[in-house]
């Protein structure tokens, strides 16, 4: 297997709004990350993935950019991320920028001309459709975050394609301008000295050229068969790689929703020229009870055999991406462990540890390595998600579903719980901000916050900072083999890792109940290099309390 430095690292993700405030405007900023460098440098990571931070009219947040060469006034200036990028740099810490490049702003420069007039030369650089017969919409897709993938405009009689919001008009890949536009500012940044991309949504950027009527789900049709994983997605991605990508020593994970292990190894193949990795979504994508909507739990076995699956399909063929959360899904602890006071932390240390003893690259978001939860939502007015609110207006306020009914699936399913301020300390706001944070700040904040866990060696943090040590000591976390053991168990997930005569037993506890495990022979009386019980695990038969987890080494 080819090593490379990007496989041995630990990502850290910035959601930068809610990051750190420098300026006490409630919204967290460039200096606020720059100020906050030398925790991250403790905590032991590599790589900082930073979520957009263009110029943006922040209709998602960011993900709807108007500027691909500009900074976000909210989150300060170009001089800010230069110093930033500086400052991380001289701490051995890498910057990965967020690509947003299936879709621009509506407030683009490019879109506000397109939609000028037909003959305009910006034109074709977004999809655009003659409406049906009657003037409704050319075909009956819907957009991901609710309502129709196409939007009228009366400029010219004609509707433009949105896969998420109105404001986020779809590029046109099929246009070579768009492709050398994109690839010219790619190369912008890497002379600037980024060190990799993170591209949002890029499976997708090829859409076919047909159009027809989706398969009806829920209110609108499924677009998915059209417009993901298109037919020349992987040429554009290598014309990218060639163009741009391999003439820097640069990271690169896409955002490939709908992407199977055999797909992810023509994206991530270890010599098919296009990513280095990519994110899968199986594990964190089941069907809920209304669309994505649930409060139910992943069955463990379910879980198990998802994870397995890419484990072992990818070996040596691909590349892993490992990650519990990220700013598009709920805290790891609310949603696979167990946030209740008594078993939070010990089941956050045990996530921890069956993520990162896996094979693949592991993603670390913002906040997850203090073990931070879910936020108590009470009303509509705590949200400021766009996927959020629209789906409530969708389900709830049509009729279609109560709001008894929906509210549990909203609150623990809902992007906003992971954009709640990062706790920094018990003061107000958490510490985050001198003003009034644009999005509340979870109440819990006074028990979980980094000053408090910092200080304390059995903390979340700590377990996360000897997590990442043991990644930099042992080469068999990182490019050993993997096998799946206790297949049914409803329990425990427990994997073994090998690689040249080193071995590894991973066992985890996903249980709130005393669960009994035999330890196999050649795992009796080795060494236990990490454990969140500090338990000794000498003899044959271990009775793990709950969510136990622990790891055994043997040469």
């Amino acid at each position: 297997m080819v090593k490379k430095w990007w496989k041995e690292a630990v990502i850290y993700q910035i959601y930068p709004r809610s990051f750190m405030d420098s300026n006490g405007d409630g919204i967290g900023d460039l200096k606020g990350i720059t100020g906050r460098l030398d925790y991250l440098k403790y905590l032991g990571i590599d790589v900082i993935w930073l979520s957009p931070v263009y110029q943006s009219p922040n209709d998602d947040n960011g993900y709807d950019i108007s500027d691909y060469q500009a900074i976000m006034d909210e989150f300060g200036t170009m001089e800010d991320f230069d110093e930033m990028l500086a400052e991380a740099h001289k701490r051995n810490i890498r910057i990965v920028m967020d690509l947003v490049v299936n879709h621009t702003s509506d407030e683009h420069r490019w879109f506000v001309e397109s939609r000028k007039s037909k003959e305009n030369p910006y034109r074709d650089y977004y999809i655009w459709r003659e409406g049906k017969e009657d003037g409704t919409a050319p075909n009956n897709w819907g957009a991901c975050f609710g309502g129709s993938a196409w939007e009228y405009d009366e400029e010219t009689k004609m509707y433009y394609l949105h896969m998420f919001s109105k404001k986020q008009p779809d590029l046109n890949w099929d246009n070579p301008k768009v492709r050398r536009e994109v690839f010219d500012m790619m190369t912008w940044w890497c002379e600037k000295g980024i060190d990799g991309f993170r591209m949002d949504v890029i499976s997708m950027i090829s859409k076919t050229k047909e159009m027809p009527d989706g398969e009806v789900q829920g209110f609108y049709g499924n677009a998915n068969p059209y417009c993901v994983n298109g037919p020349k997605v992987h040429d554009y991605l290598q014309e990218m790689n060639e163009k741009v990508l391999s003439k820097y020593d640069i990271m690169t994970v896409g955002e490939t929703a709908g992407v199977t292990t055999e797909l992810a190894k023509q994206y991530a193949g270890e010599d098919t020229r296009e990513l280095n990795m990519v994110f899968q979504f199986e594990h964190v994508e089941s069907d809920g009870k209304y669309g994505k909507w649930t409060d139910e739990k992943v069955p463990l076995p379910v879980l198990k055999k998802i994870m397995s699956r890419w484990q072992t399909e990818l070996y040596e063929k691909a590349w892993n991406s490992l990650f519990w959360d990220n700013h598009d899904q709920p805290r790891a602890v609310s949603r696979f462990g167990d946030d209740r006071p008594e078993y939070r932390e010990v089941s956050a240390k045990m996530l921890a540890t069956c993520l990162h003893m896996m094979q693949g690259t592991p993603y670390i978001y913002q906040g997850e390595e203090l073990g931070m939860t879910n936020y108590p939502f009470r009303s509509m007015q705590d949200f400021r998600d766009i996927e959020s609110v629209n789906a409530y207006r969708e389900w709830c306020e049509s009729g279609h579903v109560s709001h008894e009914a929906f509210w549990p699936c909203l609150t623990a399913k809902s992007r906003d719980n992971a954009r709640t301020p990062m706790q920094w300390d018990d003061t107000e706001n958490a510490g985050f901000s001198k003003g009034t944070p644009w999005i509340g700040v979870n109440p819990n904040y006074k028990e979980i916050n980094a000053r408090t866990e910092t200080e304390d060696k059995n903390s979340v943090f700590h377990y996360y900072k000897k997590l990442i040590g043991l990644r930099k000591q042992y080469p068999v976390i990182v490019y050993g083999k993997y096998e799946l053991l206790l297949e049914d168990s409803k329990e425990l997930f427990v994997y073994t890792r090998v690689l040249e005569g080193e071995k590894l037993l991973t066992v985890c506890s996903f249980s709130d109940k005393e669960v009994e495990f035999t330890v196999p022979e050649e795992f009796v009386g080795t060494d236990c290099i990490i454990s969140n019980r500090e338990n000794a695990y000498e003899g044959k038969m271990v009775t793990l309390e709950p969510y136990e987890a622990f790891v055994l080494y043997r040469r």
